[in-house]
């Protein structure tokens, strides 16, 4: 028990003695060096040595003056340099000086201590009190000038009281005597008590004020910080705010804050935010887009708070914000980059046959070869194009951009990088793993202010098409526009035309070679306008197509192609697209006008025509059986081009093959054309398939198709396409 006891006495002590106080605790010392000096060491000893002048030897208070004037001179001195060392936060100079401004304190507390010590007992009684209530005044000022380091009070109360208490005891000894010597004792455990506190409130203080200290240096680092005054004037900028801004500290501060403001975000955000931290005195978060000082834009998750003093009054307003640029979508960066640089030079590049690679790589491989080619894309093109980011538009598109006041190469220099280009991806190989990766790109680029993205974007889309590698993409979006509203007008046209039913058939012979008779009509459709002009179905049905009429248009073909059976004894061919297969609504309306003709029903006759849009061949096998089993009859129709296919044809089992018309017209002159259609008779014959030749326009051509064996012709030589009554 003794022992332990020891061993706390030994850690109070220790801890009562220790040195070790914080930077903040020494600089409130060091403070108040002046004030403490002026009071301690020349003004409080002015007073005293006045009252005892006539009651103790002169000579001696005169000598005890100077020592107290020269060592508040030293403490002057001594705390002036603790103070500077302390802002150059030298730790061996810090606790040097520390070490004699401690000794000052005991020597100036000694001082005091002896000079109390000879006015109670040389001077009158009358006098005690005076020097009692100086001590008492000695003892609180110094708890409040050098409180903030316990052991600095602790030293000067224990020097000045201990000869105070000791003439106390020896000099008449009374009643009075211990209760003053009580009183003084009970004040000094008060003070140095509340020096305590105040030192341990002092070091829990500068825990958190080190914490924050530290919360602030990580903000600041990971965060774009500003502070505003009421009015919305920038008061504090960090140096993150002007390192995505581009503005310097000087010319932030005393700006409004609205000098980063992008003119794209709406005002109504602004008017948000001020309602919330000024009305509501609430905190406000959400996404704004900035503009930087050379026009850059810029994205960051904003929170903005207002500070409050201890009256719950707004002081100011400080914001954090997150620079979230990176995560935005690249597209939009780039919106963004080519609204801000009116006139600039934009190339695209494409992975070539990406939509292909997307089922030959699993998900993640992908993912990870366009990140590496992304990566990769400004070492490929040449040295001396200087563009500096890469866009990434998704699906294997990236682009590059630079303003027009940095680039001003000429249409043939900026392809022949990019040639250069082309050729280094060529050489270029993406290494994941041990596995190498080949990869081949097509490039769109133009330079301009008016719809740009548009026009190089289109471009790409017309090298696809076009299978070509460049593509100059300067106006192809003003060339689209111009398409675009000619399909708008016909799209009124086929409105028009449907609401006045002004879409009607027209019907074009199919002759047996043989006999010269008509063995059927081809129905083919026609759109009346407003002025009576017919149109061919080139110039309306592609644009129906991608509207919503071309179903319905499908829907009176079908039903003025069966109609006709009631006024004609030959039959009929209708067409019919993949689009048409595919609806079952299409498909209902067969089957019910088969059923409704089933006595004619062997006279009708379904044109597939091959495309590359076929989706599901079950299906349109399944609709051949349901057709045949009324009795109809299957053609393909513009066999021996495009995407004719011998094994797919096995699989429909037509009844006719009509050989297309760009092998028959150039038939005469075209030895390549005349083996292809033979090849195609051939066939035919050995799969007991009869054969229809188009675009039979002359006699002549009629005798060649003939003698090749093709059962039928039809033609201009034969008969347009016309009105049957």
């Amino acid at each position: 028990m003794l022992k332990r006891g020891s061993f706390v006495l030994k850690e109070v002590l220790k801890e009562i003695f220790s040195l070790d106080y914080t930077k903040f605790q020494l600089k409130a010392l060091v403070n108040n060096v002046l004030i403490g000096t002026v009071t301690v060491n020349i003004f409080s000893p002015i007073i005293v040595v006045s009252v005892l002048w006539n009651h103790y030897d002169n000579q001696k208070l005169i000598i005890w003056y100077i020592c107290s004037f020269f060592l508040g001179i030293i403490r002057i001195f001594v705390g002036a340099r603790l103070k500077r060392y302390l802002q150059k936060d030298n730790e061996q100079k810090i606790d040097f000086y520390f070490k004699i401004y401690l000794a000052i304190i005991a020597i100036s507390g000694l001082l005091w201590g002896i000079l109390i010590y000879f006015g109670i007992s040389l001077a009158d009684d009358t006098y005690m009190l005076f020097m009692v209530t100086a001590l008492f005044s000695l003892i609180a000022g110094s708890t409040i000038t050098i409180g903030s380091v316990f052991l600095a009070p602790l030293l000067f109360v224990v020097f000045i009281t201990l000869p105070v208490l000791f003439v106390l005891k020896i000099h008449s000894f009374n009643l009075l005597h211990i209760m003053e010597a009580m009183l003084i004792i009970s004040f000094i455990i008060l003070m140095l008590k509340t020096s305590y506190k105040n030192k341990k409130l002092a070091q829990e203080n500068q825990i958190y004020i080190d914490l924050l200290g530290q919360y602030q240096n990580i903000t600041n680092s990971s965060s774009i910080v500003s502070k505003t005054d009421l009015k919305g004037i920038i008061t504090y900028a960090n140096e993150n705010f002007c390192k995505i801004s581009g503005y310097t500290q000087d010319e932030l501060i005393g700006k409004n804050h609205n000098i980063v403001r992008h003119p794209d975000t709406p005002k109504l955000v602004f008017k948000d935010m001020w309602d919330t931290i000024k009305s509501n005195k609430k905190t406000w978060s959400g996404i704004v887009k900035n503009k930087a000082k050379n026009g850059d834009s810029y994205y960051v998750s904003a929170t903005v708070s207002p500070i409050f003093d201890i009256y719950g009054n707004i002081k100011e307003y400080m914001a954090l914000r997150h620079d979230i640029t990176s995560i935005m979508s690249d597209k939009k960066q780039l919106y963004d980059y080519l609204s801000v640089n009116k006139l600039s030079v934009l190339v695209m590049i494409q992975i070539e046959e990406h939509a292909t690679l997307e089922t030959f790589y699993d998900r993640c491989t992908l993912a990870k070869i366009e990140f590496n080619f992304g990566e990769s894309i400004l070492s490929l093109f040449p040295n001396h194009c200087n563009f500096n980011k890469v866009y990434y538009l998704e699906n294997g598109l990236y682009a590059c951009v630079k303003s027009r006041r940095e680039c001003q190469k000429s249409e043939e220099y900026l392809e022949k990088i990019i040639k250069t280009f082309i050729s280094n991806v060529e050489k270029y190989k993406i290494r994941l793993g041990e596995i190498e990766y080949d990869i081949s790109v097509i490039c769109s680029f133009s330079y301009g202010a008016l719809n740009l993205y548009e026009d190089v974007k289109l471009g790409i889309e017309k090298a696809i098409e076009n299978k070509k590698r460049i593509v100059y993409a300067d106006g192809l979006y003003g060339y689209e526009y111009e398409n675009a509203l000619k399909n708008i007008e016909t799209l009124k046209i086929l409105k028009i035309a449907l609401d006045d039913k002004k879409i009607v058939s027209f019907f074009q012979p199919i002759i047996d070679n043989k006999t010269l008779k008509v063995s059927k009509y081809e129905s083919l459709v026609r759109l009346v306008d407003k002025n009576s002009k017919i149109l061919a179905p080139h110039e309306f049905l592609d644009v129906a197509k991608k509207g919503r009429y071309y179903l319905q248009i499908t829907k009176i073909v079908l039903e003025n192609s069966f109609a006709i059976l009631n006024n004609i004894k030959e039959g009929v061919s209708i067409n019919l697209s993949v689009l048409d297969i595919e609806s079952s609504e299409i498909k209902i309306i067969i089957k019910k006008l088969l059923e409704e003709y089933k006595d004619s029903a062997h006279r009708v006759t379904f044109e597939l025509l091959e495309s590359e849009d076929v989706k599901y061949f079950d299906d349109i096998i399944k609709f051949i059986e349901e057709v045949k089993e009324f009795g109809a009859l299957i053609a393909i129709d513009d066999f021996g081009t495009g995407y004719s296919n011998f094994e797919r044809l096995l699989k429909y089992k037509p009844d006719l093959l009509k050989i297309d018309g760009s092998l028959i017209k150039n038939i005469k002159d075209n030895k390549l054309s005349q083996n292809i259609v033979e090849t195609i008779v051939l066939f035919a014959k050995k799969q007991n398939i009869k054969t229809v030749a188009e675009f039979v326009e002359s006699k002549e051509i009629y005798y060649i198709v003939k003698e090749m064996g093709i059962d039928y012709s039809q033609g201009y030589a034969f008969g347009k396409p016309e009105e049957l009554v």
